[in-house]
């Protein structure tokens, strides 16, 4: 009974609690200890814009031993897993602490995406890219938060934190070679000229109408940073 009034409190101070932007529900209101929670994509990382749903599922002796926490959502960041959503974070292991939260596990995974640890990786494939080819990443990163996350396609900051700055979106009113405006936007707002974008298009051979493969995208961005 206790630790179902310690998690009834955090649900209820997380509700009242207008600032922070962490919110957690339960996905069955009989069952306290299966959780769902959302929060926003850290500003200035390829992450902003975007929701990201985090599965939530409490242990028995809550607080004393951490939550198991998974992105529901798909991600592209090296300590989490682009497969199956599980997360390295030593906040949800060896460093949890009954002092902890709900709210502060969730505040920890939105900084994750803020300071990710290549060095220490869920996802080898994702922290190698980053190691190597940190645009390429960034571009990825950014590619998935629109397509999973639902973050805007025509604003965007793919550069990362550390770097800080805005992509300019092309003009809507130039010409995209035949190819349809979303698809020439989505490359544009990673900051590549229009002109760039259709040229690079043409040679992958992306097609004039529908949509993209995951393949291709890639193909199209190594082609612009080349």
């Amino acid at each position: 009974m206790a630790t179902h009034r310690r998690i009834m409190k955090e649900l209820d101070d997380m509700a009242k609690d207008t600032s922070s932007g962490m919110h957690a529900t339960p996905l069955d209101p009989g069952n306290m200890m299966h959780l769902q929670g959302r929060f926003k994509g850290p500003p200035g990382t390829p992450y902003e814009g975007g929701e990201f749903v985090i599965d939530i599922r409490l242990p028995d002796n809550y607080p004393f031993m951490p939550p198991k926490m998974k992105f529901e959502t798909k991600v592209w960041h090296p300590n989490v897993s682009s497969q199956t959503g599980a997360i390295c974070l030593d906040t949800l292991s060896a460093k949890w602490s009954p002092v902890l939260t709900i709210k502060t596990a969730l505040l920890s995974l939105q900084s994750l995406l803020d300071a990710p640890e290549p060095s220490d990786p869920q996802d080898a494939e994702v922290a190698q890219m980053m190691l190597s080819a940190p645009q390429l990443f960034q571009a990825r990163a950014r590619e998935w938060a629109v397509r999973y996350a639902g973050a805007s396609a025509s604003v965007a900051n793919a550069q990362g934190s550390s770097a800080n700055r805005p992509i300019v979106v092309a003009e809507a009113k130039k010409e995209y070679g035949g190819y349809e405006e979303t698809v020439v936007e989505k490359f544009a707002s990673m900051g590549f000229s229009v002109g760039m974008v259709v040229r690079a298009l043409g040679v992958v051979g992306v097609r004039k109408r529908g949509g993209l493969t995951e393949e291709e995208v890639v193909r199209v961005v190594e082609l612009l940073l080349s």
